[in-house]
C-alpha cells in the first residue's frame, strides 16, 4: 500500500505505484485536466512520474508560480521544435527560463529576420494545436552522445560529454523532436496556449567571448492571457520610459565610444544629479553620519590584503607609475577602513559611520552596458558603519528606517524586503552567523516588516538586507543593501580598545541607499517618464512673454524666484505663445508662467502646472510660497 499525503493534510492510499497525473484524476477530473507537473517530497516533476513509495505530493497547476516556469520551459522547447521544423540546419544549444520568458540559443550559417520570428512562431503554434504528448526516457550519457552526434547536434553532444557519467540523462519527446532536459515539462504542447516571440540577440557560446557566436531568440510565455496582454503593455510603456531615449530628448546626458560605460552630463542632467546628492548629503548629516573622501587609485597591495585582487581582477582596472601597479578602486571600502585605523580607536567612539559619494571603476563587459543603468564608472551614495557586537541590531534598525523614509521621499512606496543568508563557502563561524541573521530579522521585526529569506545568497562574509523598489509600471529594482562583514575588518587589521581594555574587531556594516547614482537617477526618470517632480525637476520653472513689451516684467520675476533658490529660466523669443508653451511642456517643465500685459500691469502672474491645469493669475509672492510648500513636500 503506497499513502501520498496532500498539501491540505489528507492521505490518499493505493494499492500499486501510481502518476503523479493519476492522483490528480483521483482527486477530481478538474485536477486531472489542470495538473502540469507535481512536487514529490518537494523535488519537481512530470505528471508521467511514477510514485512507488510514501510520498507528499502537491499538484502543480496554471495558478502556481512554479506552473508558470513549466510552462515557460516547456514553451523554450516548443520554439527549438518549430526552428528545427522550418530551418533542418540549426543546431539547437540550451533554452532556459529567465524573468518573464525564455530563450534558446541556435547555431545557423545566416542571421534570423523579423519575417522568421514571424514564421517560427506561427509554427509554434501549429504544433501547439496537434497538443502533441511529452515523453521522457532515461538514456545513459553514452547513449546520449551518440544520439545528438548521429543527428548532427554537435553542442548537445558536448553538453553531454561533460555529464559524470554515471548520472542518468534525460530526453524529452513531442512529436518528431528530442532534447536533453532535466525536466519536468507539461504533459503535452496543447498546454501551452500563450506566448509570443520577442527578438533576436547574439550570444556566445557557453557564455565565452573566444568561442563562436550564436542566436539568441527571447521569447515570452504565459498561463493566462491577460497576463501576457499586461506584460506587453508594461513593455510599451517602458519603451516610452526608456532614459536613454528620455535623456536625449530632454538633453540630460549622452555617452559616446570614446567612454564606454561613462557618462557626459549635461547641465541639466547635472543639476538632477545635485539635487540628488544634497538631498542625500542633508539627510545623512541629520543622522550622525561623517563625510570623507578617499584616493580612487591604490596600491595593489591594499586590494591583495582586502582580497580583492584575488576574487576581482579582471574587474578592476589596472594602472602604473615608478614600476609600482595600482588599481582603481572598483568600492570604497578598503578606503574607509584606513580612515577608521588612523589612531587607536575606543569602544566610547563607537559607532563610527563613514559616508562617501564615492567615484569607483568597474571594468563591465562592453556587451553588458545599458544606458545609465550598466555603466563603468559610477559614483555610489556609499557608508561603511563600524559598531560594537552589541550594536549592529540598532543600527540596522537606523539604516532601515532611514532609507524607508528616502525612498518614499522620491516616490517609490512598494518596496519589497529580502535577507540573503549565509551561502555554503562562508567566512566565520557558525555561531556569528547565527547571531548575525537573527539580529537582522530582530531589526526587520521591530521595523514592523515583511521580507523573504534567501537561503546560500548572502556573501561570504556576512549575511545582507536587500531592498527592491517597485517602480509606476511595475518593474522592480534592487537598490539599497545592508551588509554584514566579519571578514574585512580582520584582514585590514581594524581594531578598537574596549571596555576591559582589550583590543577587539570592529563589526562593519556596508550600506547604500540608492546604490549607484547614475542607475538610480536613470530609474528616476523612467519611474516619472521624464516630468520629474518640481524639487527634482532640472528646470522648476519657465516664464514667457507674450510680446517684447513684457521682456522686462518677465526678467524681474526670473530674479524674484532665483533669489527664492528656484531654478529658473525665461524664453523670451519672438514666437507665439502658444509655441513656446508646447515646446516647453514637451521639456515636462513644472510650471510655465506667462506674462502679458495684463500681468505686467497688475504684478501678477499667469500659472500653469505641468498636465495642462490652468491655475489663474497670481502674485509673484503667492507663486513663491506654493512652489517652496511643493518642495518641502516631497523633501
Amino acid at each position: 500500500m503506497i499513502s501520498v499525503r496532500l498539501p491540505d493534510g489528507s492521505v490518499r492510499q493505493f494499492d500499486h505505484p501510481v502518476t503523479v497525473a493519476e492522483v490528480a484524476a483521483s482527486i477530481g477530473p478538474g485536477l486531472a485536466k489542470a495538473a502540469l507537473g507535481g512536487k514529490i517530497d518537494g523535488v519537481e516533476v512530470d505528471t508521467s512520474t511514477l510514485i512507488e513509495h510514501d510520498a507528499s505530493l502537491a499538484i502543480i497547476t496554471d495558478k502556481d508560480a512554479a506552473g508558470v516556469d513549466l510552462v515557460r520551459h516547456s514553451t523554450a522547447h516548443l520554439l527549438a521544435h518549430a526552428v528545427k521544423d522550418l530551418f533542418p540546419e540549426a543546431q539547437v544549444t540550451i533554452g532556459p527560463v529567465i524573468d518573464n520568458g525564455f530563450y534558446y540559443d541556435f547555431a545557423y550559417h545566416r542571421p534570423f529576420t523579423p519575417d522568421d520570428l514571424a514564421r517560427i512562431e506561427k509554427r509554434m503554434q501549429e504544433i501547439a494545436r496537434k497538443d502533441e504528448p511529452v515523453s521522457r526516457r532515461v538514456v545513459s550519457r553514452d547513449e546520449a552522445v551518440a544520439f545528438f552526434a548521429g543527428i548532427g547536434e554537435k553542442y548537445k553532444a558536448e553538453l553531454i560529454a561533460a555529464i559524470p557519467s554515471d548520472e542518468p540523462i534525460k530526453l524529452y519527446t513531442h512529436g518528431g523532436f528530442t532534447d536533453l532536459c532535466r525536466g519536468p515539462h507539461v504533459p503535452s504542447t496543447g498546454r501551452l496556449k500563450v506566448f509570443k516571440l520577442m527578438k533576436v540577440a547574439g550570444a556566445y557560446w557557453r557564455g565565452d567571448s573566444r568561442n563562436e557566436q550564436l542566436q539568441r531568440i527571447y521569447g515570452t510565455a504565459w498561463t493566462r492571457k491577460e497576463d501576457q496582454e499586461a506584460y506587453l503593455h508594461m513593455l510599451e510603456e517602458a519603451e516610452k520610459r526608456d532614459h536613454r531615449k528620455l535623456g536625449k530628448q530632454l538633453d540630460l546626458f549622452h555617452l559616446q565610444e570614446e567612454a564606454p560605460g561613462m557618462v557626459f552630463w549635461h547641465p541639466k542632467g547635472w543639476a538632477i544629479w545635485q539635487a540628488v546628492e544634497q538631498y542625500v548629503r542633508a539627510r545623512l548629516s541629520q543622522v550622525g553620519y561623517s563625510e570623507i573622501k578617499t584616493p580612487m587609485v591604490m596600491d595593489k597591495s591594499l586590494w591583495e590584503r582586502s582580497g580583492h585582487w584575488a576574487n576581482y581582477r579582471e574587474n578592476m582596472f589596472i594602472t602604473e607609475s615608478e614600476k609600482r601597479e595600482y588599481a582603481i578602486k572598483p568600492m570604497n571600502c578598503p578606503g574607509h577602513i584606513q580612515v577608521f585605523n588612523q589612531g587607536l580607536r575606543s569602544y566610547r567612539d563607537l559607532p563610527l559611520r563613514y559616508a562617501e559619494f564615492g567615484s569607483c571603476h568597474r571594468n563591465e563587459p562592453s556587451g553588458a552596458l545599458h544606458g545609465l543603468m550598466r555603466v563603468r564608472g559610477f559614483v555610489q551614495d556609499d557608508a561603511h558603519i563600524f559598531c560594537t557586537d552589541d550594536q549592529f541590531i540598532a543600527e540596522a534598525i537606523a539604516f532601515n528606517t532611514l532609507a524607508m523614509s528616502m525612498y518614499k521621499d522620491f516616490g517609490f512606496n512598494d518596496i519589497a524586503i529580502k535577507l540573503s543568508l549565509r551561502p555554503e563557502k562562508r567566512a566565520g563561524e557558525d555561531a556569528n552567523w547565527d547571531r548575525a541573521e537573527q539580529g537582522l530579522r530582530d531589526a526587520l521585526t521591530a521595523c514592523g516588516l515583511e521580507w523573504e529569506e534567501l537561503p546560500g545568497e548572502g556573501a561570504f562574509y556576512g549575511p545582507k538586507i536587500e531592498y527592491h523598489l517597485k517602480d509606476a509600471i511595475g518593474r522592480s529594482w534592487q537598490c539599497g543593501t545592508l551588509q554584514l562583514d566579519f571578514v574585512l575588518p580582520e584582514r585590514l587589521d581594524a581594531e578598537y580598545v574596549g571596555e576591559d581594555n582589550a583590543r577587539a574587531r570592529p563589526v562593519m556594516l556596508h550600506r547604500a541607499i540608492l546604490g549607484s547614482l547614475e542607475r538610480f537617477i536613470g530609474m528616476l526618470i523612467e519611474n516619472h517618464a521624464g516630468a520629474m517632480p518640481a524639487w527634482l525637476a532640472p528646470v522648476q520653472v519657465v516664464v514667457l512673454n507674450i510680446t517684447a513689451a513684457q521682456a522686462d516684467y518677465a526678467q524681474s520675476v526670473v530674479q524674484t524666484l532665483q533669489k527664492q533658490g528656484l531654478r529658473v529660466e525665461s524664453d523670451l523669443r519672438n514666437e507665439k505663445i502658444s509655441y513656446k508653451i508646447r515646446e516647453h511642456t514637451l521639456q515636462k517643465i513644472p510650471y510655465l508662467i506667462v506674462v502679458g500685459e495684463k500681468e505686467r500691469d497688475s504684478q501678477t502672474v499667469a500659472v500653469r502646472e505641468r498636465g495642462n491645469v490652468d491655475l489663474g493669475s497670481m502674485p509673484v509672492d503667492a507663486l513663491v510660497e506654493r512652489l517652496q510648500n511643493e518642495i518641502r513636500t516631497y523633501r
